[in-house]
């Protein structure tokens, strides 16, 4: 439990709801070595406890892996697969945040990731949007957050050489989620 309370412009405390038509999954990694091949995937939940110190703030996630879209439905099936994802086995791909901080200046979110049955410590880089009430009058927040794992530290580890040299995926994969989310009544 942190006993520093941090003081962000707009926040309310309570039980926050992301809203999926506003918000996205996006991940990018290295595709021959020479280019990025970008995708997103489509959240199933996500929801964000706010206690009044947003530094003891609880945020657990869960993305519809059998979502995932790279623009090309030959690759994506292959994703699906149990060369990857394997949907079949794991439909989802989780995320519970374990702590929040503030480290020099960065607010961090810290948690367990979970794709493939293997969990793993990740952190989160945090940038606040903003806050506002739409003309609805529901009070929304915006936010994005970037972490970039090791594919292979989960289970996906399927590639091939390339005769030039080098492999046909990277290993490293940035994560890039764009956020809104409502104040629940």
């Amino acid at each position: 439990m942190t006993t520093t309370a941090l003081d962000v412009p707009g926040y309310k405390a309570g039980t926050w709801v992301l809203d999926p038509s506003h918000s996205e999954v996006a991940f990018s990694v290295r595709h021959m070595m020479i280019s990025k091949v970008r995708g997103t995937f489509g959240v199933k939940s996500a929801t964000l406890i706010a206690p009044e110190n947003p530094l003891e703030a609880q945020v657990t996630a869960s993305v519809d892996a059998a979502s995932i879209d790279t623009k090309d439905e030959g690759r994506d099936q292959h994703l699906r697969s149990a060369d990857f994802f394997d949907v079949e086995t794991y439909p989802t791909i989780d995320f519970r945040s374990t702590g929040v901080r503030v480290e020099d200046g960065d607010f961090l979110v810290d948690g367990e990731l979970t794709i493939r049955g293997t969990t793993k410590p990740v952190t989160f880089e945090f940038e606040f949007g903003g806050f506002g009430t739409d003309p609805w009058g529901n009070y929304k927040a915006g936010a994005t957050a970037k972490t970039v794992i090791n594919r292979e530290d989960f289970g996906l580890t399927w590639n091939a050489a390339l005769e030039t040299g080098g492999v046909l995926v990277g290993k490293d994969v940035t994560i890039t989620l764009d956020l809104q989310g409502s104040l629940q009544a």
